[in-house]
Parts: C-alpha cells; sequence; structure tokens
C-alpha cells in the first residue's frame, strides 16, 4: 500500500479499491470462508470516509486516523482502537462492545445510542518497530496516551461496565446514558452533562466532577470516596443515605423544601388551581421543580399541567390525584402511590418509578383544546418501572420506548397501541393484559 506523502507521516494511505478488499477478504474471515483474512488497518488515514454500517468487529484499527469519519450503525465489537484518532467521527449506534479504545481521541465524536459495554477507555502507549528491529515509542504521539472524550455526545450510550479510569471526559453530552458498574477513577468530568444517567454501582473514585449537571442522575450504589463534585447539580438525584452524609456533597445543588423558598405547598396548589379554571388568565401555574416532597401525602390534589422536574417524591400519596398533562420528567418517585390517579398525556420520561403503586391508572392520550385541537400521549419514554405495580391501568397508546419494566405487574393492563421499542419486560408480568396492535422491537 502506498504511503502518504511526507516521510514524517506514519499514516498509511490506500484507495476505495483497496479498502473494498479488504473488507471483502473480513467478511469472509468473519464468516469463517476460505480465503478470509482479518482486517489490519493498523496505522491507517480511514479520515472522512463513511464507513456506516461496515462490520470491522474484531479488526486492527490501532492507532488508525478516523478523523470526521462516518461510522453510523457499524460493527466494532472486540475492535483494536488503541490510539486511534475520532476527532470529529460520527459513531451513533455504533457497536462497540469490548472494544479497546486505549488512550483513543474521542473528541468532539457524537456516539447517540452507540453501545460501548465493557469497552476499555483508559490510558495507553503506541509502540512500533523500530528500523534495527525492536520497539520503540510512536514518533508523532506522547509516550502515554490519555482516552479522551471531551465535547463528545453520547446521548442514550450505554457504557455499562466501561474502564474510562484517567480519561479525559469534560463538557461531554451524556445525558439518559446507561454508565452502571463503570470505572471513572480519577477521570475528570468536569462541567459534564449526566442529566438521567444511571451510574449505579460506577466508580467514581477520586473522580472531577465539579460544575457536572447530574440531574435526575442514579447513583445509588455508586462510590464516590474523594470525588469533586463542587458546584456539581445534583437536583432530583437518587443517592443513597450514606452518599448523602459524605463530605464530598457539601457543596452541591440538591433539592429544595418550598419552605426554604418562601412558599407553601397550600399555596402554590391554590394558585394553580385558579389558573386552571381561568384557562390560565389568573393565579400561577404550578412549578415544583427540584422540590422535595418525599413521603406528603397528596391524595386528590389537582396539579394537571403542573411542572414537577427533577423533584422528589420518594413514598408519596398521590391516590386518585389529577395530573393530566404534567411534567414528572426526572423525578424520583419510587414507591409512591399514584392508585387510580389521573395521568393522561403525562410526561414521565426518564423519571424513577421503582416500586410504585400504579394500579387502575389512567394513562391515555388526552384531547387538548386550544388553538389547534390536538391528542397528547403520555410519555414514558426510558422510565424506570421495575418492579411497578400497573394492574389494571390503562396504558392505551402510551409511550414505553427504552422503558424498564423488569418484574413489572401488568396484569390486566390495556396495552393497546402502545410502544414498548427497546423495552426490557424481563420477568414482567402481561397476565390478562390487552396487548392489541402493541409496538415492539427488540432491544
Amino acid at each position: 500500500m502506498p504511503t502518504s506523502q511526507g516521510s514524517a507521516s506514519p499514516y498509511t494511505q490506500m484507495s476505495e479499491k483497496q479498502l473494498a478488499a479488504i473488507l471483502k477478504r473480513h467478511q469472509a474471515f468473519r464468516k469463517s470462508q476460505s480465503g478470509g483474512v482479518r482486517a489490519n488497518l493498523k496505522l491507517s488515514d480511514l479520515s472522512h470516509l463513511d464507513l456506516s454500517g461496515v462490520d470491522l468487529s474484531d479488526a486492527d484499527l490501532s492507532g488508525a486516523k478516523l478523523f470526521g469519519a462516518r461510522l453510523v450503525g457499524a460493527n466494532l465489537q472486540n475492535a483494536n482502537l488503541y490510539a486511534s484518532d475520532l476527532r470529529g467521527a460520527n459513531l451513533d449506534r455504533a457497536d462497540l462492545h469490548r472494544a479497546d479504545l486505549r488512550g483513543a481521541c474521542l473528541r468532539n465524536a457524537t456516539l447517540n445510542e452507540a453501545v460501548l459495554i465493557e469497552a476499555d477507555l483508559r490510558e495507553g502507549t503506541l509502540l512500533r518497530h523500530s528500523e534495527g528491529g525492536g520497539l520503540e515509542e510512536h514518533l508523532m504521539l506522547t509516550s502515554v496516551l490519555t482516552a479522551e472524550l471531551s465535547n463528545a455526545t453520547l446521548h442514550a450510550a450505554d457504557l455499562s461496565r466501561a474502564k474510562l479510569a484517567n480519561a479525559f471526559v469534560m463538557q461531554a453530552d451524556l445525558t439518559g446514558s446507561v454508565l452502571r458498574g463503570a470505572k471513572f477513577q480519577r477521570a475528570n468530568l468536569s462541567n459534564t452533562n449526566l442529566t438521567g444517567a444511571d451510574l449505579t454501582g460506577a466508580d467514581l473514585t477520586e473522580a472531577g466532577l465539579s460544575g457536572a449537571q447530574l440531574t435526575g442522575a442514579i447513583l445509588t450504589g455508586a462510590a464516590i470516596g474523594r470525588a469533586d463534585f463542587s458546584n456539581a447539580n445534583l437536583i432530583g438525584a437518587i443517592l443513597d443515605q450514606n452518599q448523602l452524609r459524605s463530605p464530598n456533597l457539601a457543596g452541591v445543588v440538591t433539592s429544595t423544601r418550598l419552605e426554604d423558598a418562601g412558599r407553601t405547598l397550600r399555596g402554590t396548589i391554590a394558585a394553580h388551581l385558579i389558573w386552571i379554571n381561568s384557562d390560565g388568565k389568573e393565579g400561577a401555574r404550578a412549578d415544583l421543580s427540584g422540590v422535595n416532597l418525599s413521603s406528603y401525602t397528596l391524595d386528590g390534589v389537582n396539579l394537571s399541567a403542573g411542572i414537577v422536574r427533577a423533584a422528589t417524591l420518594c413514598g408519596a400519596g398521590l391516590v386518585g390525584a389529577s395530573l393530566a398533562i404534567a411534567d414528572f420528567s426526572l423525578s424520583d418517585l419510587r414507591k409512591a402511590n399514584f392508585t387510580g390517579a389521573d395521568l393522561r398525556g403525562v410526561n414521565f420520561e426518564r423519571a424513577t418509578l421503582s416500586n410504585a403503586t400504579l394500579t387502575d391508572a389512567r394513562f391515555g392520550p388526552i384531547h387538548v383544546q386550544n388553538i389547534s385541537s390536538h391528542v397528547l400521549r403520555a410519555n414514558l419514554q426510558h422510565a424506570r418501572l421495575d418492579m411497578a405495580i400497573l394492574r389494571n391501568a390503562d396504558l392505551h397508546s402510551v409511550n414505553l420506548t427504552g422503558a424498564d419494566l423488569r418484574g413489572a405487574d401488568l396484569r390486566g393492563a390495556n396495552l393497546t397501541e402502545a410502544n414498548l421499542t427497546k423495552a426490557n419486560i424481563e420477568g414482567a408480568n402481561f397476565a390478562g393484559a390487552v396487548l392489541t396492535k402493541l409496538i415492539r422491537e427488540e432491544r
């Protein structure tokens, strides 16, 4: 293969024909066919190429230059991307399960909905053969290469059990990502957006999280010893009691009590009822965002169209409550009781309703009359409903995309035209449930 111009460049250029031949032999290798050869793209310059959907699982791309490359939906399972340059690359929905990304640079890359389960993003050092036959450090790179995800976008990516010790993840956007059991020891996550992220059991020992956004994130079981949370936002975040007592969290922004803001719950609800009855001309719409109402009894309350975003209502009673079109996104609703509640058109996106009681709750669509009449459907995308009780609930046309329904009790529930695409229904009980026109795709 010809090398790039200039003797100083370590990268190998190749024609589209050469690359196509390598990929064809790699496919044969993957299928154990005659003539198959594992793809060796080590130190190749593949910048700005469109490799979307290609199967490069187990391929050797160590030290490869993939600057601005398009790898949407690519299969890179177990691929060797050691010290590769993926700056600005598009890896949306790519499968990087167990990929070796040590020392890789993913600055400004996009990895929305990408799978990086057990991927290795620790430090690395790139070596090459010297003219004398030995190994020497790569002349174009530093001796120690720190994996970098700075300014990368990883919405809803899965990094479960990924290794990111010492990695640079500053100002990255990990909104809604799954980071269960991920290893972030000494990683720099300053100013990173972890809104709604699942960090259950993650190791954040000595990690830098100053200025990080952790609104609605789950941190139960996470190790946070000596981590820097200065100026971090943990409103609506779910933590263990021992974590809440940690001196690391002394200066973080957390949920507040209404009283601390000079308000009362009774006054807020009264003003909201006036707002409802006057079509918004009088009173004030209830905004309980970031408020801690754990264990409050709110049975029969009318908070229709209220804003209760990233609030804490763990164990709260909301039996028979009117909550149509209310926004509970990112809220902690564990063990809350919504029996018989009106939840038509409600927004529970990324809310945590583990062990909540929603028996006979009404989630169906609602007709909204304003300048132009339209229908609002309940939004439970990525809601955590593990072990929730939804017996006889009306879930007609509800959006449950990516929801966690493990062990949920859905006996007798109406799921007509409900969307369960990529939902986790392991152990859920659907006995007697109506599943007509159910939308269901594999996770």
